[in-house]
């Protein structure tokens, strides 16, 4: 089967609005699904941690990557992840489901090949399991922290990228080092790495890797899509940019799932604060400050640095 390299540039990890009664939102996540793609991102991915695809039934998995896909509409490729469960025999089941959808690539969970003290030799079997078991399915990777964090090593990135199956990779290790050696490692294959820490993207993508696909990108994906679509065009604005959003990072634990949904409702965004791995009573009026102040931030450095 021919794989298609996965385009550079921002992948937002998506998050799954809910409903006031707890289902999920999918007026809301079309909703989002515009915004992000009117924002200049490169490409969707749905079902991930930031989607809390742990709190969600697989029916629902299935569902949201059948939606995202559909409502996408082929103007960006949609990747998924989802293969939750401690059976391996379970998870094939839910990546059969799941890439049944017609999502570009099903994104394996490093962490659930193999158990934490098992070496990578038993994740390449299951990972050739796998392969052979779904001949005709793109694959995608991601070093997931949750449920332990697993990283892949660089020899073991190549031997994925060799196979020729893999398109995207969500690198999670936060070390520089680790991100260059698993570049060099996919280079000539069709697989992209793009990177979930945000003070290494213009690294990354001046040494030749995918880009980004972090939490941040989930509210603020205009900013990483002129880094990633400019940074070789006008350097000097692109190293200020990374300035700012390398220590814009520092919002990532400050009561994410909420306030990214409070930033989206500034935007506009038909969305409620309900989350299923968060309490929205826990997100308190500073915390809305806290959100408006850096919105108004974002909006200052959009109109004085990069129109």
């Amino acid at each position: 089967m021919q794989v298609k390299q996965a385009p550079k540039g921002v992948w937002p990890v998506m998050l799954t609005p809910f409903t006031k009664d707890n289902e999920v939102d999918y007026p809301a996540l079309e909703q989002l699904i515009n915004w992000y793609i009117d924002n200049g991102v490169h490409g969707l991915f749905a079902v991930c941690l930031s989607s809390e695809m742990l709190h969600l039934s697989l029916e629902e998995r299935v569902a949201v990557a059948r939606f995202v896909q559909e409502k996408t509409a082929g103007r960006v490729p949609v990747v998924a992840s989802g293969h939750i469960s401690e059976s391996f025999q379970q998870q094939l089941e839910e990546i059969r489901q799941i890439s049944a959808t017609g999502v570009d690539a099903f994104v394996l969970v490093t962490n659930r090949l193999a158990a934490e003290d098992e070496d990578e030799e038993v994740w390449k079997r299951r990972a050739q399991t796998i392969l052979e078991t779904f001949p005709d399915v793109t694959f995608g990777l991601y070093e997931c922290p949750i449920p332990y964090h697993r990283l892949l090593s660089p020899e073991l990135v190549k031997w994925c990228a060799d196979t020729g199956r893999f398109t995207f990779m969500k690198e999670c290790s936060n070390n520089l080092e680790q991100i260059k050696a698993k570049i060099k490692a996919a280079e000539g294959t069709p697989l992209n790495i793009f990177v979930a820490n945000n003070p290494h993207v213009l690294e990354v993508m001046q040494g030749g890797g995918g880009g980004y696909s972090g939490m941040l990108a989930s509210f603020q994906p205009d900013l990483y899509a002129w880094l990633t679509d400019n940074w070789d065009k006008q350097p000097d604005k692109a190293e200020w940019l990374q300035n700012y959003l390398g220590a814009s990072c520092l919002y990532e634990g400050r009561h994410y799932h909420i306030g990214t949904r409070y930033y989206l409702q500034l935007e506009g965004l038909d969305i409620t604060l309900k989350s299923r791995s968060k309490k929205a009573s826990d997100f308190k009026v500073t915390h809305e400050r806290e959100i408006e102040q850096f919105r108004k931030f974002n909006q200052y450095v959009k109109q004085t640095l990069l129109e």
